[in-house]
This record gives structure tokens, C-alpha cells and sequence, in this order.
């Protein structure tokens, strides 16, 4: 087979981790072998590559209700205020330029360094239409703050019964998964019930990830040590009731010096590195679990339904051979050794190629169908070319259904 090119992307990522994160370069690696595996089976072209499917900068999160308490703790801690609007996903850049800018949200649809790459496609599978409103929901803002350099904040929108709904639910918790660290503000919990249910069970469910920092706000005053334990103490008792019982607790106020969120963030690189190795493991096991199962079975409703065609068509031939034999007598014909061998074999003739113009038929409308599963199940791999691919000559004729690459071989040369 022939050799896949490392994608551009793959090599940069490889140069930038050379020296700063040997973890992250040997990763890199790791996904240019499942590049040519995937390559091979057809699910990606020359140019594409499995490692965009996440991104490589560290991310931090952020999650609260309604109160200012969120926008002010980023303005505070990038030292610089914000023109950010409070019902769209803001993910916060750095620029050297002393003037930020604010991008609409089709740079993050369309820029694969970067969050939210092909988010459209997913936000439409949720809600029809929304796919073409992505400047509604993200915007990109650039700021001139050393805190963001190396790393990137996404701000999550309030919650408010104006702009809920199923597609600000889901980006909501596609930002909870690529996260590395989530700040969840408290005055989250006092929001409506209704609003903060999704966002809740989001956070119970990857409570074990170790990712969120409860960030209780009381910046207006002062507190000391002892009355900043009790404050946490009677939070992590609340959220307790909630199902919640992992995370770390913070008090804000104004004598804190935020040591242990520094800590936290200064902690990001790791992080990132536990997450893209979990993501390299989540696309290998995808093509075991997922997309194999999914085009085997394409390809086995393909074979019924094209043997049951064939199968019609030979019924009617013998259909007719049994009106003929009751007209003129032909059954002796068949059994003659020279005739009989001749009409076998000009039926093989006969039936062999239309075989396969109905195989080609059917695939069409097969492959139409592992168009939309793929968007279903927001999968960046090809579906229906691996199902084209295992369309060969002899995999038409004969009972075959596993796909191309479905082998022992293929197994053992995952990435480990």
C-alpha cells in the first residue's frame, strides 16, 4: 500500500514538541502511524489527519451562572478587560499586538489548530439549521495578556432561559471535554434548576477527571484563612447533596493571593498531554468499536440485498426454462454432455456481470446511507469510502463482509 505523507500539522506539532514535551512528540508520531493505518483502510485522505480531533493547546474552561463573577475573575487574571459578549462560547487568545481583535465564530469552525474545528457539522445534527448560525453561538477574541500565552480560555456562556437549548448544551459539553481545567463558579448551583441541569450532570459525570475547581466568589471582601476553610467546607457539603464529591475549592476574596489556582494552571501541560494521549486511544478504539461494526454491517445488508436481486433474476430464468420444457421439451438438453456444460457456462456468462452492475447499484444507495451515519455520529473518518474500498472484484462475488483492514494484522500494528 502506498505510503501516507505526514500531514503539515503533524510535522509541526512533532518540531514543537521536540525539546519542550518528548511526551507529546512521541505522541505525534503515534498518530502518524494511525494516519497511514486509516489511510490505507481509505477513512482519511493524504491531507487529513486523526490528530485534529482534538486540540493540542491546554485549555482552561470556564462555567458559572448569571452573576458578573466569571468575566470579572478573567479580567482580573489576564490583567486586561474584555469586550466579550455574554451569550456566545469566547475562546481567548493571545496576541503580541497590543490591540485585541474579536473573530467570528466560522475562524474556529474552519481553523483545526484551534477549538471547535467542524463544530457546525455537530451543532446541526442537533438542530437542524444551527450548523449556518455559528457566528450566534463562538466568537474568537484576541488578547494582549502573557497569562494566556501557551494556553487558551474558553469562556462558557450565562445561562439564561433566552439562549438555552440543545445546541448550547451539547458545544456546552464539548467544552467540559477537551478541557484540561474548568472553573466552575458557584453562583452556577443558584441559577434555575431547569437552566443548570445539563451543566450538572456534565460535571458529575467527569467529576473523576479531576479537572474542576469550584471558584466561590467573595472578591468584595475580606476573609481570612479560617473563615475561607468554612466557607469551602459548607460548598463541598452542598455540592455533596448534588452527587458532587470530587474537586478542589477556592474562595476568592479580596486578601487571596490565588496561589492555588496558579498552581492549578501552572499543572495545564501535564494535563494536556493525559488528554491527547486519551484522545489517540479513543480513535483507535473508535475504529474497533465504532466504525468497522458500522460498515461491516453496510456491507452484509449490501450482500443480502444483492444476492436476493440475483436470486429473483435466476428464479425467473428457471422460470422460463420450465414453460419451455413444458412447450417444446428442452430438459434433455441439459443433461447432454456437450450442451448441458455449454448452457451452465453461458449462464456463468450471463449472470457473473449483471452480478455486478446490481452490486454497483446497490452500493450507491448504501453509501448514501453511511453519508449520514457518519454525520450522525460526527465522525471526521469516511465511511463510505472504506465500504467502496471493500468493493473489490472478487469481494462482490464471493461471501465476504469484513472490511478492508478488518484482519489480525491490521490489529497488531495499532500505535500502543
Amino acid at each position: 500500500m502506498a505510503d501516507k505523507t505526514a500531514s503539515k500539522y503533524l510535522i509541526n506539532l512533532e518540531k514543537q514538541f521536540a525539546a519542550a514535551d518528548p511526551v507529546l512528540q512521541k505522541t505525534a508520531r503515534l498518530f502518524q502511524e494511525l494516519d497511514q493505518i486509516e489511510f490505507d483502510m481509505g477513512l482519511i485522505d493524504s491531507e487529513e489527519s486523526t490528530a485534529r480531533k482534538t486540540t493540542w493547546w491546554p485549555v482552561i474552561s470556564t462555567l458559572g451562572g448569571y452573576s458578573p463573577a466569571k468575566s470579572d475573575f478573567l479580567a482580573r487574571y489576564l490583567n486586561s478587560p474584555l469586550h466579550t459578549v455574554r451569550h456566545k462560547f469566547t475562546v481567548l487568545q493571545y496576541t503580541p499586538q497590543a490591540a485585541g481583535a474579536t473573530l467570528p465564530g466560522t475562524a474556529l469552525d474552519a481553523d483545526h489548530r484551534l477549538p471547535f474545528y467542524r463544530i457546525g457539522q455537530a451543532m446541526e445534527q442537533v438542530l437542524p439549521g444551527e450548523g449556518g448560525k455559528l457566528n450566534g453561538h463562538l466568537e474568537l477574541v484576541t488578547v494582549n495578556s502573557s497569562k494566556l500565552k501557551g494556553k487558551l480560555v474558553i469562556d462558557t456562556p450565562v445561562l439564561s432561559n433566552t439562549t438555552e437549548n440543545a445546541v448550547t448544551a451539547m458545544l456546552r459539553k464539548y467544552v467540559l471535554d477537551i478541557s484540561d481545567l474548568v472553573l466552575v463558579f458557584t453562583d452556577l448551583f443558584e441559577a434555575d434548576a431547569e437552566l443548570n441541569k445539563a451543566a450538572l450532570t456534565e460535571i458529575v459525570a467527569q467529576q473523576d477527571s479531576n479537572k474542576f475547581v469550584f471558584v466561590i466568589d467573595h472578591s468584595e471582601i475580606g476573609l481570612d484563612p479560617a473563615k475561607s476553610q468554612d466557607i469551602a467546607n459548607a460548598w463541598q457539603r452542598r455540592l455533596a447533596e448534588l452527587g458532587i464529591h470530587t474537586g478542589q475549592f477556592v474562595v476568592l476574596s479580596q486578601n487571596s493571593d490565588g496561589a492555588a489556582l496558579d498552581q492549578r494552571i501552572a499543572n495545564l501541560a501535564s494535563d494536556r498531554s493525559y488528554r491527547v494521549l486519551a484522545t489517540l486511544q479513543d480513535s483507535i478504539r473508535a475504529i474497533d468499536d465504532v466504525i468497522l461494526p458500522e460498515v461491516e454491517a453496510s456491507l452484509t445488508t449490501w450482500k443480502e440485498r444483492c444476492n436476493a436481486t440475483t436470486l429473483i433474476v435466476l428464479g425467473f430464468i428457471i422460470m422460463l426454462a420450465l414453460f419451455a420444457e413444458i412447450a417444446v421439451g428442452i430438459l434433455e438438453l441439459i443433461f447432454d454432455p456437450i450442451i448441458g456444460p455449454a448452457i451452465a457456462i453461458a449462464l456463468i456468462a450471463l449472470l457473473t456481470p449483471m452480478h455486478l452492475i446490481v452490486s454497483r447499484v446497490h452500493a450507491k444507495f448504501i453509501v448514501k446511507q453511511l453519508h449520514k451515519r457518519q454525520k450522525q455520529l460526527n465522525l471526521t473518518e469516511d465511511l463510505a469510502a472504506l465500504f467502496e474500498k471493500s468493493q473489490s472484484f472478487w469481494r462482490m462475488l464471493l461471501p465476504i463482509t469484513d472490511p478492508v483492514g478488518k484482519n489480525k494484522k491490521t490489529a497488531r500494528s495499532w500505535p500502543v
